[in-house]
């Protein structure tokens, strides 16, 4: 994934390019009434079907399914983007990466991160009154990046295989190019790196003690909270020596499944014996899985791109077929959020920011335009009403990094630009570009097999609204408060905790 942020976030005030933490819970409150708590939990790489009340095939969430029997279920439900970067930045802004800047991943040795520019949802909220925090990829307690962006000691599975970092002194190996073996995959606290390489068997436990710790500190204060968890789960299995590594004969993705399912119960449970009837929880994913992984990777469910796959590669992540942008999305807040319920209303990551600013009873920045809608009456009152138009970026299988070329128009999908991101069997589908766009109903249609012909009154009638869709969109971008990310690398911004020891090593906790 890489840095997503130099600039973020949600704990504290900006210095010197990172955030410098400030959590203060003895501030004095201000009048919070009974304005909700959030927690926002986002996995990596989840597929569609890798939720079980999604697909019945998936026997490992037992958790996540009870969340969603006691609150609501989102089956059209989109990434921002189809890899995790550009996603994670639009669920923090609420806007496109054509606006925020951030269209493509950054990389370990990435200077920049999301422009400073850009407002995220935890500066709305401080503003607010909120005490905020986050545990995951980018910042307060966490791993910088997805977890196989750099060695450990004992590698969790990947495809190919990693090897262990090299002993303290030793000389760096050669590997295969899907392996980091030139820096160890640091843990932060803050800014201080806190365990180097860390210890993947025991990240979990570690996130979900923090979690608790701010929940429950957070409560104390008697202040509103935003707490924002980015997982390490799902991505590729996070270690090969954890003790559900192989339950019952349990292929490793399965028990990854199983780890990230428990820890997302022990963090509900802890929200429900802390702060149940005034904490909104929305669980979902960044992007669809990874599927150059094979059996490391999730499931798309229905959403098997047929189409692309004809041609060759992969419809799921970093391509704008369904497979690659539909996720999992759960909402649970106890006399708030009715029980049971299935929504298919169209809806987006980037509707997490404006709804909750809604929620909260803040104001959105008025110095710059939104792509999420405030779905507080799909959350809170069942309508049905989400997007009617809903773009999606490239997101490297085909075509320029974040233009959009992928539009959802109701039940029906347009493709100006089609391409297969690598598969398991290393194959990747070409790029092609459709002046007529191909154009799939996705309510007959979900594994995008077979599109509308040109000729047909169906076609015809879609082909002109997706074009002004598409043109009313561009204009907007146009004439917007845009930002532009900081893609420059150099090595000397690795994170090392010994600059002078091979692959940096440190166990400060």
């Amino acid at each position: 994934m890489g840095w997503l942020f130099l600039k973020v976030l949600l704990v504290g005030v900006s210095f010197s390019g990172f955030l410098y933490p400030l959590v203060d819970f003895s501030i004095s409150e201000k009048a919070a009434g009974q304005r909700p708590n959030f927690v926002i939990i986002l996995a990596d790489d989840m597929g569609w079907g890798d939720l079980g009340a999604n697909w019945a095939e998936t026997k490992d969430t037992v958790h996540l399914d009870k969340m969603a029997s006691e609150g609501m279920r989102f089956v059209d439900f989109h990434a921002a983007a189809s890899t995790c970067s550009p996603s994670r930045a639009s669920l923090l802004t609420g806007r496109l990466g054509l606006r925020n800047g951030v269209t493509r991943n950054f990389a370990v040795t990435s200077l920049g991160g999301l422009p400073l520019n850009e407002t995220t949802l935890a500066e709305v909220l401080q503003q607010a009154g909120y005490v905020t925090g986050m545990i995951g990829f980018d910042y307060y307690f966490g791993i910088p990046y997805s977890h196989d962006m750099g060695c450990t000691d004992t590698p969790g599975y990947n495809h190919p295989p990693c090897p262990a970092c090299p002993p303290g002194g030793g000389p760096l190996r050669k590997h295969e190019r899907a392996c980091y073996m030139d820096v160890a995959l640091p843990l932060y606290e803050n800014l201080h790196i806190v365990e180097q390489p860390v210890n993947l068997s025991s990240l979990a436990q570690k996130y979900a003690e923090k979690a608790a710790q701010f929940i429950q500190q957070a409560s104390a204060s008697r202040r509103p909270f935003l707490l924002y968890i980015a997982l390490a789960h799902m991505h590729v299995p996070i270690s090969a020596t954890q003790p559900l590594a192989n339950p019952q004969g349990q292929r490793p993705y399965q028990a990854g499944l199983r780890e990230m399912d428990s820890l997302v119960g022990e963090i509900k449970d802890t929200v429900d014996r802390t702060a149940k009837e005034h904490t909104f929880f929305w669980f979902t994913g960044d992007n669809g899985p990874w599927a150059q992984k094979c059996e490391l990777a999730g499931s798309m469910g229905p959403f098997t791109g047929s189409w692309q796959t004809r041609q060759g590669g992969s419809p799921a992540k970093q391509t704008t077929w369904e497979g690659g942008h539909r996720v999992p999305a759960l909402a649970y807040w106890p006399g708030h959020v009715p029980a049971n319920v299935t929504s298919t209303a169209l809806l987006s990551i980037l509707d997490i920011f404006p709804t909750v600013v809604a929620l909260a009873g803040a104001s959105l920045p008025q110095d710059r335009h939104f792509d999420g809608l405030d779905v507080s009456s799909v959350l809170l009152d069942r309508s049905q009403k989400g997007h009617r138009v809903l773009f999606h970026p490239n997101s490297g299988a085909a075509g320029e990094y974040g233009a959009l070329q992928a539009v959802r128009l109701e039940q029906y999908k347009a493709y100006f630009i089609t391409g297969g991101a690598e598969a398991c069997d290393g194959s990747i589908g070409p790029e092609q570009r459709h002046i007529l766009p191909l154009i799939f109903d996705l309510e007959e249609d979900a594994a995008e097999g077979v599109p509308l012909h040109r000729s047909s009154a169906e076609y015809q009638a879609v082909l002109p609204q997706v074009r002004k869709a598409l043109m009313e969109v561009l204009q907007d971008v146009a004439s917007d408060n845009v930002s532009r990310a900081d893609y420059t690398q150099d090595p000397l911004a690795t994170p090392c905790c010994g600059p002078y020891h091979i692959a940096c090593r440190c166990h400060t906790e």
